[in-house]
């Protein structure tokens, strides 16, 4: 049996943090070291594992490696699913977020262990931890203001510049640390960032006051024990998976990594029919939904490009780029600071520009200018690689550039497609939506890691040129579309 009623949490009153409650600064620490920790962790991956033995690496192909890092972020994406439940229905969200940020800096640990086996065990941990975290400390932010405080917009846009701060300054210190020294030691630097981000959290617990106390929707008796036995099922079926494959001899790197990817898609398509067959949905609610699939499908496509930054990008960098300044040679990793950076640029001057355009431009046209955005980023990338044929260094100004486009792209959909998710959800599936949105990155990001595995075996050029002038194509096709969308959207702009 249900609980009575979702409990709501009181905004915690007492001292403020220059008008934003006490607890914000601390939320925002949380979430800025989190992010340090993965984007640092990030950022070196692909590079340590494609190092070769002589340099402590794994000696692991290219084409291996990116699909082993798209399926790690879209592991992190998915796992927002069970995440968000397990706050709501179990444990709540400020104990998710506490356990979460314990399980990640284990995993960061875990992988500063000099083993062969210790990056995979240790980015497992770091999936498991992230979905309790990511989406839960955001759902606490939320609980710290009346939802028609004036001030909640602004504390949500104080909040989200820790990600960008953690995300620009992570891969200064991991990626130094992992290419110059040793590449556990950068493991270990997002390991004790992460550390940081817990420490202070438990020591500002007293000012959250009541945000994420408790579950929103606790599971009770009966109710509780049959989830908890189809989660057990669940997790027994993955194991005994793991136990055969291991006993068939086929328990490697490329297979399980090939199984998650199909895994995330199959679920993905699930869980949209699941939505569109409710009897319950009105029309109205059921046209939005159709809309918000072609919505999706494009969101998708664009973080297959986008996220390829620290995968097949990152070896263009470390392979392909002159990185010498005055005798010194920065590491590749370094310049995957450029793209939070260009973000805290951009931010404010794309949401005044929505705003001054108001809706004379709908969301799907927003949209197409993401993918069109990121398709003419890898069009110039093609550039940049047919440059570098036959063994030249190109300038790393080719692929700031590169990062400059595709972070107008995201600032484009991204931060419209978390508005939109909101505006057409359905109301009996609210709060699900915004774990359908992570999904269209978890899609992309499985997809895109076997995608990349064509970069290795085709002619840089060509496969720059070919997935850009793709996404190009279907950012038209988008704009093609746009009035059938918007009348699926039925009165959303």
């Amino acid at each position: 049996m249900v609980g009575d009623a979702p409990v709501q949490s009181r905004p915690p009153s007492g001292r403020t943090f220059f008008g934003h409650p006490r607890a914000l600064p601390t939320l925002f620490l949380t979430e800025m070291w989190e992010r340090f920790s993965f984007y640092g962790m990030r950022a070196i991956l692909v590079l340590y594992l494609t190092a070769s033995v002589a340099d402590d690496g794994r000696a692991m192909g290219e084409a291996s490696a990116s699909a082993v890092y798209g399926t790690y972020n879209a592991m992190v994406y998915l796992m927002a699913l069970p995440g968000g439940w397990v706050a709501d229905r179990l444990i709540g969200a400020r104990r998710s977020v506490l356990w979460g940020g314990v399980v990640i800096a284990a995993g960061h640990y875990v992988m500063a262990i000099p083993t062969r086996w210790s990056v995979f065990a240790g980015m497992a941990l770091i999936v498991v931890g992230t979905g309790l975290l990511k989406p839960n400390i955001s759902t606490m932010v939320g609980d710290l203001y009346d939802r028609d405080s004036p001030r909640r917009d602004a504390g949500f846009s104080i909040f989200y510049m820790g990600i960008n701060i953690g995300g620009f300054a992570a891969p200064l210190v991991t990626g130094f640390l992992g290419e110059k020294v040793n590449w556990h030691l950068g493991f270990g630097a997002a390991a004790v960032g992460m550390t940081f981000g817990v420490l202070q959290y438990v020591l500002g617990r007293r000012n959250l006051g009541d945000a994420g106390a408790r579950p929103a929707d606790p599971l009770l008796g009966a109710d509780r024990r049959r989830a908890l036995t189809r989660v057990g099922a669940v997790t027994a079926l993955v194991v005994l998976a793991v136990v055969v494959l291991a006993v068939a001899g086929a328990f490697t790197v490329d297979t399980v990594v090939n199984l998650l990817a199909a895994a995330t898609v199959l679920i993905t398509i699930g869980y949209f029919v699941r939505i569109m067959v409710d009897r319950e949905l009105s029309a109205t609610e059921r046209s939005r939904m159709k809309a918000y699939v072609w919505l999706f499908v494009f969101a998708a496509a664009f973080w297959l490009i986008y996220d390829q930054a620290g995968s097949v990008l990152n070896i263009f960098a470390a392979d392909n780029t002159d990185r010498d300044v005055a005798g010194f040679t920065f590491p590749a990793s370094w310049l995957q600071s450029v793209n939070p950076i260009l973000i805290i640029i951009g931010a404010p001057l794309f949401a005044l520009l929505w705003l001054r355009l108001g809706h004379r431009i709908s969301t799907p046209v927003k949209f197409a200018v993401g993918l069109v955005l990121n398709g003419l980023s890898f069009v110039l990338m093609a550039a940049a690689a047919q440059a570098a044929v036959g063994g030249d260094l190109v300038s790393p100004w080719w692929l700031v550039a590169v990062y400059a486009i595709q972070v107008a792209g995201e600032l484009s959909l991204s931060p419209v497609g978390l508005s939109a998710t909101t505006k057409l959800a359905p109301v009996k599936y609210a709060s699900q939506m915004m774990g359908l949105w992570f999904l269209a990155t978890a899609v992309g990001d499985a997809i895109g890691g076997q995608v990349a595995r064509l970069a290795d075996t085709w002619p840089e050029p060509t496969y720059f040129l070919t997935f850009g002038l793709a996404s190009a194509a279907l950012g038209l096709g988008a704009v093609m579309f746009a009035r059938h969308i918007r009348g699926l959207m039925a009165g959303i702009h």
